[in-house]
């Protein structure tokens, strides 16, 4: 699979795990703290060529996914959930622990045509559906945020993933009504 983008990822283990994966491109941010000279690359990248951030799903990941969102707007942003960055061991979380497979898709999923948004969800109606505050909010929208692919957020992160990748009402039902049912299951 060939991407044409040029796919942002925090070190060198992770342009790894891109190659073994896919045929692709990558500027390493080499950390969080993003020097001049990267968000310049980055800049130039997205003009020339387009942008894919992949990020580790942790906060140092989050950060640098926010920074390059403020200074670099107009770039697409994959993700992979959890549970497919855990090392075998368990006690380490990185794109470089993803299988081939879980990257190929994370990137598919930014690559695909944006739909027109049509409807949009408000922060009272998240309330209402228990995604903000509540006992089970949190594991409510980490859920979300793997189906819908759009990774883990807290309320307000939410309501603004959805506008950012234009989640649609039908998609974001139906993703709330597997996270409902799964829950009772569990329960």
């Amino acid at each position: 699979m060939k991407i044409k983008e040029i796919i942002v990822v925090e070190g060198r283990d992770d342009t790894v795990a891109i190659q073994r994966a896919v045929d692709a491109d990558t500027i390493e941010t080499n950390g969080s703290a993003i020097g001049k000279q990267v968000i310049e690359q980055i800049k130039l990248a997205r003009d020339r060529r387009g942008v894919i951030v992949l990020t580790d799903p942790d906060y140092p990941g989050e950060r640098i996914r926010k920074i390059i969102a403020q200074k670099v707007p107009g770039c697409k942003h994959a993700f992979l959930p959890k549970k497919d960055a855990l090392s075998k061991k368990g006690d380490d979380l990185g794109v470089e622990n993803a299988s081939p497979e879980a990257i190929r898709l994370s990137l598919r999923d930014a690559q695909q045509e944006e739909e027109e948004w049509v409807e949009q969800v408000s922060l009272e109606e998240l309330l209402a559906l228990g995604l903000i505050g509540g006992k089970k909010a949190r594991s409510r929208r980490e859920h979300l945020g793997d189906l819908l692919k759009i990774g883990y957020t807290n309320g307000k992160q939410l309501y603004k993933r959805l506008i950012m990748f234009k989640i649609r009402a039908e998609e974001f039902s139906e993703a709330l009504s597997i996270v409902l049912k799964e829950e009772n299951v569990i329960e």
